[in-house]
């Protein structure tokens, strides 16, 4: 089995090394760059199977310009994003998350700790790849179409783009209809692990669904909020109420 490439963008070269001998002592091949640029030159010689990703660059693009250029390619918009950054403003983590990528670490961090997370997304993506061979199954509520098989879903007819991560949470939330789901019990469930950040990752992405599944985002009838608790899946074509 070959083995998963992580490239690390990080232009500290301390923090680069670091992470660089902990991962190649787990047995991934790691890939280096200091800026965007040279990561995309990289890029065009060598595939990756993950990216770790500074914020704060040298050059004319910074890391949220090449998590774009990343989630708006053909080869790379499925491939999950770890952002490390000093940057600890709830804005900057918010802006990231809703740049698509899967999770956000700020410095000094624990290189244990962000192991565990990488190894957590890619169990998640080895359960998302087991659940499409397991055959064709279809979620229907209402007009809302999830196919686990293609990993695809319809809203009205129309094909809605999800992330993995995006695709992952309305499966398991639709899966589990009417359950109040906190988020610590979220997080536990797709991100894989006990997380130690902001419970904000969970909101973002519930408000990304939402943006992406429903009419009107302010006013959703598939994913409910329940004030105090959590969040809800919820088929309004059911006559009935939770």
């Amino acid at each position: 089995m070959a083995k998963r490439s992580i490239m690390i963008v990080e232009d500290d070269p301390a923090i680069s090394e670091m992470l660089s001998l902990n991962l190649t002592k787990e047995g991934y091949e790691v890939i280096t760059a200091v800026s965007a640029d040279e990561a995309l030159k990289k890029l065009e010689e060598k595939d990756a199977d993950f990216f770790i990703v500074d914020i704060m660059l040298p050059g004319s693009m910074d890391g949220f310009d090449l998590i774009r250029i990343l989630k708006s390619s053909e080869d790379y918009r499925n491939t999950p994003v770890l952002i490390l950054s000093a940057k600890d403003d709830a804005a900057d983590k918010v802006a990231g998350l809703e740049l698509g990528s899967d999770d956000y670490v700020t410095k000094p961090f624990n290189v244990r700790e962000l192991i565990a997370r990488i190894k957590s997304i890619f169990r998640r993506q080895a359960a998302s790849a087991q659940m499409k061979e397991e055959g064709p199954k279809k979620i229907t509520a209402k007009d809302l179409i999830i196919d686990t098989e293609r990993l695809e879903v319809w809203v009205g007819g129309k094909p809605v783009s999800l992330t993995p991560l995006e695709f992952d949470l309305l499966v398991f939330l639709a899966k589990n209809e009417g359950k109040v789901f906190s988020r610590d019990v979220l997080l536990d469930k797709l991100w894989g692990y006990d997380y130690y950040g902001d419970t904000r990752t969970v909101d973002v992405h519930i408000r990304r669904l939402r943006t992406k599944i429903e009419e009107d985002p302010s006013n959703p009838k598939y994913i409910i909020t329940v004030r105090g608790k959590g969040y809800k899946f919820r088929d309004p074509g059911k006559e009935r109420s939770y």
